[in-house]
Order: C-alpha cells, then sequence, then structure tokens
C-alpha cells in the first residue's frame, strides 16, 4: 500500500516531546555500539513513530500507518532471515524452516495497532521480541523439529471497528462474517477498508491457519499491571487469560421536580444505580474477579430535575469463567434488591463474552524453564486481567504467554515504561523456552 511519508521535521518535534534525554541518545547510537536491550527498544521507538496523530501514538487496523508498521517489521523479518507475507487479514508474517521445509510451525507473535494515546510497548515489544529470536535461532545453526513463525498482527485492540482481536481471530478461522458491516468513526466500512489496503474481504479465509499446520503458540508482552514490579521480577509466566463479560445496565425510575417531590415519592434512578456501583466494587474486592463501571449518563441530566433513567457500564473479568459468572450473579442479586427497595428497573444488555483461556501445561514448563535460564530460579506465575490475541489463538492450537515488567503496571499511556535490561532478558527467556520446546519433541 504506497501513500505519503510523514515529514521528518514533525516527527522530530514528536520525538523531542515524547522522549527523556536517554532515549534520545539511544535513537542515535550506532547499532554496533547498542547493548541488546537498547536494539529491541531502539526498534519500539521506530514503530512509536508510525502515527496517525502528531502529538501521540494512535495507530489503527487498516490504516496508512498500519502499512508502514507492517513495511519496517517486514525489513526487519528479511534481516532476520525469513521469508515474509502480509496474510489475507493485513497481518504481516515471517517464517524460517526448521530442519526440513514444510514442518508444523510454532508461532511467536504479538500485534502492532495501538490505543489512541499509547505507549511504545504494548504489542510492539512482542513482535520485535519475536523477530530478535528468530535471528537468534537462524545463526545459532541448531536444526529445529519444527518451523518458526513470526506474526505481527493487525487488530487486537479494536480500536477503529469496535471488535477487538480481528487480526488473530482470522488466522484462527474464527471470522465473523457479521463483522464486514461494521463501520469506523468515518463511517467506513470493514469490507471497504480491507479494500482500501489492498485486501479481498472475499479471501479473508486463507488467512486461517489449521490445527495440523502448528505446534503452539508463544506470546510475550507487558504485564499491563503492577504485580512484577512489586515482587521486584523482570518477567512472569502466564497461567491464564481472564474470561470477560461486559453489559449496559439501564436503570429506569422517575423524573420530577427536585424542589416539590418528596423523598418518600422519589424514584430516582441515579441514586439507586450510585448505590450499585458502590455494590460493585465491594463485590469484586470481597470475591475473585474484577468489576468496572467506566461511564455513566443519566437523563434529563438537568440540575433541578431528579434523574429518571441512568446507563452505565459493567466489566466483569476473573481467572476462571465460574468465578466471572459468580460475581455476575451477585451483582444481579444486588441491583434486585436495590431496585425492588428503591422502586426502580434495573435491566441489563450483554455487549461481550469472552471465556477464560487456560495456557497449556507444557508451554507454562517452556515458558518456566526460559525464564530460568534467562536468570530467574523460581519465575511469578499470575494470570493476565487484560486480553491477548492469545485468547483468540487457543482455538486452533496450545497457547503460553511470557510476561515483561512495565513501571507501575501503566499501560494504554504515553508513561509506558520498560527497562531496556528487562527486554534483553525476555529475549533471553523466550529463545530458550524456543529451544525448550523443541527439546520436548
Amino acid at each position: 500500500m504506497s501513500g505519503e511519508t510523514p515529514s521528518e521535521g514533525s516527527g522530530r518535534r514528536r520525538e523531542e516531546r515524547a522522549q527523556p534525554s536517554a532515549e534520545r541518545v539511544r535513537s542515535r547510537a550506532r547499532p554496533e555500539t547498542m547493548s541488546m536491550g537498547e536494539k529491541l527498544m531502539r526498534r519500539c521507538d521506530e514503530l512509536a513513530e508510525l502515527s496517525s496523530d502528531p502529538d501521540r501514538l494512535t495507530r489503527v487496523y487498516l490504516s496508512l500507518e498500519h502499512a508502514r508498521a507492517n513495511e519496517l517489521v517486514s525489513r526487519w523479518m528479511v534481516d532476520a532471515g525469513m521469508r515474509t507475507w502480509c496474510d489475507a487479514a493485513g497481518n504481516q508474517c515471517g517464517r524460517i524452516e526448521g530442519d526440513r521445509p514444510g514442518l508444523p510451525a510454532v508461532i511467536l507473535a504479538s500485534h502492532v495497532d495501538t490505543v489512541p494515546g499509547a505507549g511504545k510497548y504494548d504489542g510492539m515489544l512482542g513482535v520485535v521480541l519475536a523477530i530478535e529470536v528468530v535471528a537468534r535461532l537462524r545463526t545459532s545453526g541448531r536444526p529445529l523439529p519444527f518451523a518458526v513463525e513470526v506474526v505481527a498482527f493487525g487488530d487486537e485492540e479494536g480500536t477503529r471497528f469496535g471488535a477487538a482481536l480481528l487480526g488473530s481471530r482470522a488466522v484462527a478461522g474464527t471470522w465473523d462474517d457479521e463483522w464486514w458491516a461494521l463501520r469506523d468513526a468515518d463511517g467506513i466500512s470493514l469490507a471497504d477498508a480491507f479494500a482500501g489496503f489492498g485486501l479481498d474481504p472475499g479471501r479473508v479465509g486463507e488467512a486461517a491457519r489449521l490445527p495440523g499446520e502448528l505446534v503452539a503458540y508463544l506470546e510475550a508482552h507487558i504485564e499491563q499491571g503492577p504485580r512484577l514490579e512489586t515482587a521486584d521480577r523482570a518477567l512472569g509466566v502466564v497461567s491464564a487469560i481472564a474470561g470477560a463479560r461486559r453489559f449496559v445496565i439501564d436503570v429506569v425510575g422517575e423524573a420530577r421536580h427536585a424542589g416539590g417531590t418528596p423523598y418518600e415519592r422519589r424514584r430516582d434512578a441515579l441514586v439507586a444505580a450510585s448505590e450499585v456501583v458502590v455494590a460493585i466494587e465491594r463485590l469484586a474486592r470481597d470475591g475473585a474477579g474484577i468489576a468496572t463501571v467506566g461511564h455513566l449518563s443519566v437523563e434529563p441530566g438537568a440540575v433541578n430535575v431528579v434523574p429518571g433513567r441512568v446507563e452505565f457500564s459493567l466489566d466483569i473479568r476473573a481467572e476462571s469463567d465460574d468465578e466471572r459468572d459468580t460475581l455476575w450473579a451477585a451483582i444481579q442479586a444486588t441491583t434486585a434488591e436495590v431496585g425492588h427497595r428503591r422502586d426502580v428497573g434495573f435491566t441489563s444488555t450483554q455487549t461481550h463474552a469472552a471465556e477464560a483461556v487456560r495456557c497449556a501445561d507444557w508451554l507454562r514448563d517452556v515458558v518456566t524453564a526460559g525464564i530460568r535460564e534467562a536468570g530467574d530460579a523460581d519465575p511469578l506465575v499470575l494470570f493476565s486481567p487484560a486480553g491477548h490475541d492469545a485468547m483468540a489463538m487457543a482455538s486452533v492450537t496450545d497457547v503460553g504467554m511470557l510476561f515483561v515488567r512495565c513501571r507501575d503496571g501503566i499501560s494504554h499511556h504515553p508513561d509506558e515504561e520498560v527497562r531496556a535490561d528487562d527486554a534483553a532478558a525476555a529475549a533471553d527467556a523466550l529463545e530458550a523456552a524456543v529451544l525448550a520446546l523443541a527439546d520436548q519433541l
């Protein structure tokens, strides 16, 4: 896909605003003088320059910036000795063969799309780590009983069209044709965006992989939480990815004059909703899950009117589906009690559901072995409350994940930060995990 390259001047100005001085020094360093961690950080810096917004990092699926990211990743893949291609869903792929051509592949992957105003490492660090590991494997001369592929998924976040994991769902063979009608904020349909990117919507199924073509899926990703930092660990083994459910909750009371309606006659939808929102936090803290109300709207929204209707969002996550659903049942019981006591109606509409995904035991073992090889004798095991491409890939092959510490657990924000030595340790661990996997076959 062709297009005009962003001006170097605007790119330099953005870099000067966003980077601390140490990063500017790193960006000027000659490749032969850089440490491994600095090389990985520099590549994340380069990807972060590909943004639709001159003042913050935003890169969405099937955009010009996505095409440029694919081109950059493809160059790195070629330098690592890979055969490369862009698949039928816009994912950038690369492959090295095993000890003979045509063997099933171990996929190392993450994503290159971002949320609006993103940091530099969510998804991108996993892609550059995977490429580095393949470069090492190729130059080591060690024969492998499988091929190794790297995939830079084009859509994990769902920022543009509202449906997440489109890239990995295409590869997993779980594409839903109903998505073709989805539209972005400019009214462009997903089908039209495919065509604009140079893809044929009718051929998206060609991106799908069959179980017999794959050995396993491994993904390195920043933790997006503070537990590794709290434990003073660089790396962690992921046990599972949280199951999630999302709802829109509608609360209907009665709008009446704020001055003229006595309390015993009020059916205040906002007070009832507020009581439930506070209870949601308490129930989640006391249970095994996580529940968040991230959006709330009030009608009629006038200063002198008792609120007659409230709508709020609810996001529930837990390590297992049973824990997630138990928390939802407790929340439903609370809405029923508050609704009865305050004479308001609560109705819920589920807008999203994802089953919890357990990382395969044998892949947890190889990730553990990799982290031990990188210097941590007793790796921390933790579950991921955030979603990842591994969730989609679990429908076609076994999955495993490696987490990398990020400062203060900050993610989806420009302050996202990863230490160069942690990134280098992650490359060592991921390489060692692939070799441990080879020893098992």
